[in-house]
């Protein structure tokens, strides 16, 4: 059954070709002349065959497919042999075609026109038994035929159309609820940790380190609200990408690293342009993200961050000390390296991230 449901093409040729022989059966096709019936010979045969054979072509070259159909039609009308179930071929190129063809849609109606014309006009020479009506009112149904295959085309549009609209209406939603959800808990909860590590600060007789770790929370909640917003930027964009989320530069996100007490040496090479779109993103998440590894997991928490600005793309490497538990839990089962790793190879970048002697390496390039 699956065969025939996406081979239906060959199929219903494979159909009218053997029809057209089948007794009692073979002469139920399609004619327009009254000329006298002439044996059938392997020119015939021939005919037949460009007549119901053309429909397996419908799928892949609608345009091809109707015009070897009709001039086959037109050949076996005018050479007078006997009607056969091939020629319901033409009913069905001509409604596939309209349906089917993508390109070229008006050349192929206008030279079905011609050609359609030409024909008539001789096959009224040869048969007098053909009338004018007979000749109007069969291309009248075969315009027909062509408009019907053509509001299928639309129809058919018409519905992938609203699929495509619904599913983006569903993202959308999502996405607001996503953006509402971060909105009234996240912030809510980190606006909370601001508040009271600043209240911590102004307690008398606090020590010197004590203040220090409560400035470095402040600051890091600071910054994470200035993410969410970031974040909440993305979830809202138009369809039409006109918004673009906040991005940090890579200096900022050293200069942070480097309040909290973190060593983070940073070297930039090529010409430095501003970070923009989803390629900066991604350069901005790679680099906060093995930071974050390096003060988890390397001694020290030391980094030291290469970025070069090459024409096509953005290279970035980040190399720490390896520390215990760098290569289990980064090269593994560290969800943030697999995270950074499809942000970049979603734009056809590359990142490789693992263990190199003592130190442990992340490379990314992405196309700018």
């Amino acid at each position: 059954m699956q065969i025939v449901r996406t081979r239906w093409d060959v199929v219903v040729a494979c159909a009218l070709i053997v029809l057209s022989f089948v007794p009692g059966v073979a002469q139920q096709g399609l004619e327009l002349a009254g000329l006298p019936d002439r044996h059938l010979d392997p020119g015939g045969l021939i005919l037949i065959a460009a007549q119901g054979g053309s429909v397996a072509l419908l799928r892949r070259w609608p345009g091809t497919a109707l015009a070897l159909c009709f001039s086959a039609f037109a050949a076996f009308q005018l050479l007078g042999y006997p009607t056969t179930v091939a020629a319901l071929g033409l009913l069905i190129c001509l409604v596939g075609a309209g349906a089917l063809a993508s390109r070229h849609r008006g050349v192929i109606a206008a030279g079905m026109l011609s050609c359609y014309l030409v024909f008539a006009v001789v096959l009224l020479q040869i048969d007098q038994s053909l009338a004018i009506t007979d000749a109007v009112v069969f291309g009248v149904m075969l315009a027909a035929l062509w408009l019907w295959g053509s509001w299928l085309r639309t129809q058919t549009a018409a519905r992938r159309e609203r699929a495509r609209q619904a599913e983006k209406d569903a993202i959308a939603a999502e996405r607001a609820r996503i953006a509402r959800e971060l909105h009234d808990v996240v912030t809510h909860h980190v606006t909370a940790m601001m508040i009271q590590a600043e209240a911590g600060r102004l307690r008398p007789g606090l020590d010197e380190d004590t203040n220090r770790v409560l400035a470095s929370i402040a600051e890091g909640g600071r910054a994470t609200l200035v993410d969410l917003r970031s974040l909440l930027g993305a979830l809202e964009a138009t369809a039409d990408g006109s918004r673009e989320p906040a991005l940090q530069t890579i200096a900022e996100l050293v200069a942070r690293a480097r309040s909290t007490g973190q060593t983070v040496r940073l070297e930039e090479r090529g010409e430095h342009r501003v970070l923009r779109g989803a390629a900066g993103l991604a350069v901005v998440r790679v680099v906060q993200e093995s930071i974050t590894n390096a003060r988890k997991h390397a001694r020290d928490g030391a980094a030291d961050v290469r970025v070069e600005y090459a024409p096509d793309a953005i290279l970035v490497e980040v190399t720490s000390p390896r520390g215990r538990t760098a290569a289990s839990d980064t090269t593994v089962g560290g969800r943030g390296v697999i995270g950074m790793r499809e942000r970049v190879e979603s734009l056809g970048g590359e990142l490789h991230a693992a263990g190199e002697g003592d130190l442990f390496v992340v490379r990314a390039r992405i196309p700018a």
